[in-house]
């Protein structure tokens, strides 16, 4: 546990300006950390175990400069914004260690679309947390056979669902109790998932995981059940029409769907419109709803594809009592 805390916080401190490592080092405890925000003549603050803190210089807020947030652009960039503008104008970078790290501020626009950023007026720091055996409770209501089973992770922000889509991704590869290992394929629109650095995953995703780094989640599924022939195909945060399109697609090829939806009920997501359709027709197999940030990555209940209650977390700790 030490040598991972001192790994990640490492990582962090790695791209840090020079007035705000100390701060953080002192204040941060980086293996519950999930966010630290950098804002132009604002306090820094960060998200640790759910809750906002401020970053304290002398008991007082510490406000970035533009001296912070240049510095911050230098060491992740290594010194070259230029090599750096297909990245860039995503709106973020992924560094070592799977972080990504979120830009704001002034959009160069040319011939319709995003070529660059520049002025960059805001930072965040989203750590990365690999935390194995987070989808352990799982894997019994969502699988059968040894077979997995459509499934659809709804949690809110914060709530925990990549890094639970993380673990099940892993242990559908690798195989567990529940499940045989098969070939995975994963859709990373936004380098969170696999966390790839110099092409390489930063994040442990099994031995027979394919990723598509960086690739619109649509078209990227859509690729993967022509080129890779996944078993199983994995998705964060579903949402556009075109989402749900290649999601009928690829479960009309015969795979089997693991997915995430920001929600915090299955009622809520039902109210979605795209994802409406899927739910009537009972495409998706198991719905399972995670806690809030506070708790994150707990599972609060699982629903079956009936909408059936299969599990809830409340009704166990009163059986408990």
């Amino acid at each position: 546990m030490l040598e991972r805390k001192t790994t990640k916080q490492s990582q962090i401190m790695a791209f840090l300006p020079a007035n705000m490592r100390e701060l953080c080092r002192s204040q941060i405890d980086f293996e519950h950390a999930q966010e630290i925000r950098v804002r132009n003549g604002k306090p820094v603050v960060y998200m640790e175990n759910g809750a906002e803190r401020t970053l304290l210089d002398k008991g007082m807020p510490y406000r970035a400069d533009e001296n912070d947030l240049r510095e911050i652009l230098d060491y992740i960039s290594h010194y070259s914004r230029y090599a750096y503008e297909n990245e860039m104008r995503q709106g973020f970078l992924t560094v070592e260690g799977g972080h990504r790290i979120g830009l704001s501020g002034k959009v160069i626009v040319e011939g319709g679309r995003v070529k660059n950023m520049k002025y960059i007026s805001s930072v965040n720091i989203r750590i990365a947390h690999e935390v194995r055996g987070c989808a352990d409770d799982i894997f019994p209501y969502v699988t059968s056979e040894r077979q997995m089973m459509h499934t659809l992770l709804i949690a809110p922000p914060g709530g925990g669902k990549t890094t639970v889509l993380r673990d099940m991704i892993r242990q559908i590869s690798d195989g567990n109790q529940y499940v045989k290992g098969c070939t995975v394929g994963v859709v990373d629109e936004r380098s969170e998932i696999a966390g790839m650095y110099l092409g390489r995953e930063q994040n442990h995703l099994g031995i027979r995981t394919d990723v598509l780094d960086g690739c619109m989640k649509a078209e990227g599924m859509m690729m993967l059940v022509r080129s890779m022939a996944p078993r199983v195909l994995a998705v964060d945060e579903l949402g556009m029409e075109e989402d749900i399109h290649a999601v009928e697609y690829a479960m009309h090829c015969g795979c089997k769907m693991v997915a995430t939806v920001h929600g915090t009920s299955l009622k809520e997501v039902e109210e979605k419109p795209y994802l409406r359709k899927l739910i009537e027709e009972k495409r998706f197999e198991r719905y399972v709803l995670l806690a809030g940030p506070s708790h994150a990555g707990r599972v609060e209940k699982i629903y079956g594809r009936d909408k059936k209650l299969l599990f809830s977390k409340q009704e166990r700790m009163e059986l408990c009592i």
